[in-house]
């Protein structure tokens, strides 16, 4: 039996335990599931032969070296900033790891010595990063092959509700960690490349400039701009390009909604929030306001963000009941993000029916023999229910794959790497195809780069 450690069973496990133990007997397979709370691992594992769960503090060095010593393979599906120590571990031990993880620099770090014993730190196996990754690199690698000049690339992911499940003004809610929501595209200007022009968007303007997506079968949606849409332009080798941009998908309006928030600074999480606890969600929201012994709550804002009533942003703002003097704060020493995060888990936690949904679309743009072409590339994934969702499916069936291929040394080149070469990305891509996480590429008239308001 070959043994495969998986630290962590949370929410992206449940697909990746699935597809290990339905190649258990075949591919001869022992899964070891390592939890600090382990009643998660064994509801996924439910008692099968080739798997057991076991209690695993990752902080407990003398545990965690003796389970990752034990295994022939090494999955860590830990928050991000937990991964090195594990990665540490596997280089000592001689053991291959996969992550579905950014590469942090303590990460890369590892990469000489992980060359040098012949293992392979595998990340960005998810699905952003990761399919993102593998459905780019396969289109980029096509226009190349046959001599084409790649002169845009923009691409686009979104975690979404299901359009059955959609039944809120905002058309959104949480289908993974609702922090990063709250706290997305703050730290730096978002920058990308237009016309081999550098352009930057700051905070305060981000939610204002997005573009619109038409994906067939699923409607409208508007993106607004990653952080930095330059990572990858070296990786990518799209070092020449004249436009490169990098995004996140909404339904259209949410983007206008949310800029509200931003405006308001109920999304900073740079500062405590005096007597929070004590907080209902009225003197939350009355806190950013100016004080007026006439005008209400509601007034003000409308007032200080000219929100006319009739306004659709109205209504959502009315909808997350943030004028409630009913409804209480109850968090101590909170930030403003923090308390905004609690107030939007009232209306946007998945209810117990309810199914997510991830889009991802990719713009490709090359010249050939002196024209202009452009592919447009878009996959969505449904989610099948609370356990199995479309955000598992579309992290755990990656990592799954490529951690079943390394163990066959069908993956065999070593060091620290994400999934952009063709030994990775070629059978990764064809297998997924088989779960339904399929593009449709089409080929449609080049139109250059074209955001709302650039």
């Amino acid at each position: 039996m070959r043994k495969i450690l998986i630290i962590g069973s949370g929410k992206s496990a449940s697909y990746l335990l699935k597809y290990l133990l339905n190649k258990a007997k075949f591919e001869s397979l022992y899964i070891i599931v390592g939890d600090i709370n382990i009643d998660n691992a064994k509801k996924l594992i439910n008692n099968h032969q080739h798997a057991e769960a076991i209690l695993l503090d990752v902080f407990h060095e003398t545990s965690r070296n003796e389970a990752i010593k034990n295994a022939d393979i090494v999955v860590s599906m830990l928050p991000a900033r937990f991964h090195i120590e594990v990665a540490k571990d596997c280089v000592t031990y001689g053991k291959h790891m996969v992550t579905a993880s950014y590469v942090s620099k303590e990460m890369q770090a590892l990469n000489k010595d992980a060359k040098t014993k012949g293992l392979i730190l595998m990340n960005e196996i998810g699905v952003d990063p990761g399919i993102d990754h593998m459905s780019a690199m396969q289109v980029l690698d096509a226009i190349r092959s046959k001599g084409g000049n790649i002169i845009l690339f923009e691409s686009f992911t979104g975690g979404l509700i299901a359009p059955e499940s959609d039944n809120n003004l905002w058309n959104y809610k949480f289908t993974w960690n609702p922090r990063n929501v709250v706290v997305a595209g703050q730290g730096s200007a978002a920058k990308f490349l237009q016309e081999n022009a550098y352009k930057y968007i700051p905070y305060h303007r981000l939610f204002r400039r997005t573009e619109f997506l038409d994906v067939e079968g699923f409607g409208r949606f508007e993106a607004y701009a990653n952080r930095d849409s330059l990572k990858y332009q070296n990786v990518y080798g799209l070092d020449n390009i004249k436009t490169l941009y990098r995004g996140t998908m909404r339904r259209v309006g949410f983007s206008r909604a949310w800029n509200i928030f931003v405006t308001l600074g109920m999304t900073d999480d740079s500062y405590i929030i005096d007597d929070s606890e004590n907080m209902s969600y009225r003197d939350f929201t009355n806190s950013f306001l100016s004080y007026s012994h006439t005008d209400s709550v509601e007034l003000k804002l409308r007032h200080a963000l000219k929100i006319d009533q009739d306004d659709i942003v109205w209504a959502k703002l009315i909808e997350l009941d943030i004028f409630s003097s009913e409804k209480m704060v109850n968090l101590k020493k909170a930030t403003p993000a923090q308390i905004l995060q609690k107030i939007l888990m009232d209306s946007w936690t998945l209810a117990e029916n309810d199914k997510d949904m991830i889009v991802m679309y990719h713009k490709f743009g090359y010249e050939l023999h002196g024209e202009k072409h452009q592919i447009d590339a878009s996959m969505v994934v449904l989610g099948e229910d609370q356990t199995y969702t479309a955000m598992a499916k579309t992290v755990g069936l990656p990592v799954a794959m490529a951690t079943l291929a390394i163990l066959n040394k069908k993956i065999t080149t070593p060091g620290v790497q994400i999934p952009i070469t063709k030994e990775v990305y070629q059978p990764i891509l064809s297998e997924l195809k088989d779960f339904g996480i399929i593009f449709n590429e089409k080929e449609v008239p080049y139109l250059g780069y074209n955001p709302l308001n650039n």
